[in-house]
């Protein structure tokens, strides 16, 4: 297998509109950003780690947790997602970036690394893979993984407000520029819209909470499977968070966004 430069960036900031400070929640024996890292890196592929935070104050907190954990902390635009991701993997002159963003405390390694052992076996025949395009995960296992030519092209060349404040939706809005692929649950399930792992409400927190209360202890570790496993015993877990399910930033979009369907969001 080619071997390659690859950074993984994870944004994170507290200013969450909808749930502030969310990455400082407590969680298993850490908070929300720690735990998700001692997740990360534990992906075989996913190279350097780096957090993209802001320079706001609030944000001070943020390059701390990173001190604490030994991970670099890149601190840039608050609002223009492209250009903090685009400026924080130059530091590093990757051949490739992967994109995870913070509300994703529950990610699965392994999924990190199906996505990017995907892109380095077909290297140079895509610019950007993900498992979003379609979906078919459970939500909150967001992986995205593109070149740093494509991401320098699309930190040129994106203009309207979403593409530069959600990083990638140039990529594979303009697949006349790109060259897209996607990884698909080898199980053939799709969860996207029926399981929420995802954190942006208050409800999503008490979901993930109570998945990790009951797993962390006997596993640290647990996997997506023992996650699924759980949630067909305990079922009223699942009801957390269920008003919520399909809900994702595409709704706000939904009318200039090209190539995603109105079926992959849920409107509230």
């Amino acid at each position: 297998m080619k071997k390659i430069n690859i950074v993984t960036i994870i944004q994170a900031r507290t200013g969450s509109s909808r749930l502030p400070n969310k990455v400082l929640f407590p969680l298993g024996n850490k908070n929300v950003l720690l735990f998700m890292l001692d997740r990360v890196k534990r992906s075989k592929l996913c190279g350097k780690i780096v957090v993209a935070t802001t320079q706001e104050k609030n944000d001070d907190s943020i390059e701390m947790l990173c001190s604490i954990s030994d991970t670099y902390c890149y601190r840039g635009d608050t609002y223009d997602l492209l250009d903090r991701h685009y400026k924080a993997a130059k530091i590093f002159n990757p051949d490739a970036v992967v994109k995870i963003p913070s509300d994703c405390p529950l990610i699965d390694p392994k999924i990190i690394d199906r996505v990017i052992h995907y892109y380095i076996l077909n290297y140079n025949k895509f610019d950007y893979v993900s498992n979003l395009h379609p979906q078919s995960y459970p939500d909150g296992n967001d992986v995205e993984i593109f070149s740093f030519s494509a991401l320098e092209k699309a930190w040129k060349e994106a203009k309207k407000d979403f593409e530069r404040e959600h990083t990638t939706p140039y990529f594979w809005e303009n697949p006349d520029k790109f060259k897209i692929g996607n990884i698909l649950w080898e199980t053939g399930l799709n969860y996207s819209l029926s399981h929420r792992w995802t954190l942006d409400y208050l409800e999503d927190y008490d979901f993930i909470r109570t998945v990790v209360d009951l797993l962390f202890e006997e596993k640290p570790y647990f996997d997506l499977y023992d996650i699924l496993n759980l949630l067909e015993k305990r079922k009223d877990i699942l009801l957390i968070n269920n008003k919520y399910l399909g809900v994702n930033w595409y709704r706000n979009h939904i009318n200039e966004l090209k190539t995603i369907n109105i079926n992959e969001t849920r409107l509230i």
